[in-house]
């Protein structure tokens, strides 16, 4: 009889230990996906590092994940923007208004788009009137060495050689001056932007979805030459409010000495055809970003 209770007894125990580290491993799990990204996010104010660990060579992008999973969190960030803009009284959302009509000729409509020219070139055009393919994907893209706001592994990460070093020599510059900015969303393909324009189209329209999200084929995010990027001090989010920030006054400033421009300006929505996004940046090369940056032009002006 004892022994039949010593062996219940080790039996129980047993079955304790194994039910105990059953649960632990499952709260391991669960919690390894989100304890990263919120120490990445804490350390944004203190942040001395190189940044992100991922390599830069010659690396190609997995179709591991769905169009949806990549875009996934680009959606979140476009609805937080379509209510931003509601709210942002600075925001010239209107394009009946007569400032934001200028050069209107230069959004285009489904009657005069053509196919975007030297689709490989760091001068490329893409808006409204000049279209991408649906095959078309840079054959260069790498990940810049810089910090994200997010851990996953996913194709916005990437970005064409040329404007990924560029990139990095931006972040270095702004880490050293104590303005700590991360990447969000870089290059994105076709059949992404094509599940997060029908996503948004379907609850808003395609009118006003197109004022904030590009059509398939219309979105720079493609050449992977843009990078959207973003601060704390906006939630790792982007917020038209991120031009008034440190982060955002200092990517104004200095962007353009590593070869970049603020794609969508504030005052040039009638020629873009889109709101201002002043975490937008898009690689145009030193020389040419300098430009653009003095005279105050859109690249549709400067090409033009």
């Amino acid at each position: 009889m004892r022994k039949s209770r010593k062996r219940n007894g080790r039996a129980g125990r047993l079955l304790f230990t194994v039910v105990l580290l059953f649960v632990v491993l499952c709260a391991g799990f669960l919690l390894k996906g989100r304890i990263s990204p919120f120490f990445d996010k804490l350390i944004a104010g203190t942040i001395t590092g190189d940044g992100n660990d991922a390599t830069n060579g010659g690396v190609s992008v997995e179709k591991n994940n769905t169009e949806k999973n990549n875009a996934d969190s680009d959606t979140d960030h476009i609805n937080n923007n379509i209510n931003n803009n509601k709210d942002n009284k600075n925001d010239s959302n209107n394009h009946d208004d007569p400032q934001n009509n200028q050069n209107n000729e230069h959004q285009g409509n489904s009657n005069d788009r053509q196919p975007a020219e030297n689709v490989d070139d760091i001068l490329v055009l893409v808006n409204k009137k000049r279209y991408l393919d649906s095959s078309y994907k840079p054959n260069d893209l790498v990940v810049p060495n810089v910090k994200f706001s997010f851990d996953e592994e996913r194709e916005k990460k990437y970005m064409r050689k040329e404007a990924a070093e560029a990139l990095e020599e931006l972040f270095e510059r702004a880490y050293k001056e104590g303005v700590y900015i991360f990447a969000l969303s870089g290059y994105r393909s076709y059949s992404t932007q094509k599940w997060l324009f029908e996503n948004k189209a379907s609850e808003i329209g395609e009118e006003k979805a197109n004022k904030i999200i590009a059509r398939p084929g219309e979105s720079e995010h493609q050449t992977g030459l843009a990078m959207d990027i973003t601060s704390q001090s906006v939630q790792f989010d982007l917020k038209t409010k991120f031009g008034e920030t440190e982060e955002g006054k200092w990517v104004k400033d200095n962007a353009h000495k590593f070869g970049f421009i603020i794609r969508y300006a504030k005052d040039k929505e009638g020629i873009t055809g889109y709101n201002y996004e002043p975490w937008h940046l898009r690689y145009v090369g030193k020389k040419v970003a300098e430009e653009i940056y003095n005279k105050g032009i859109a690249l549709e002006e400067y090409l033009s």
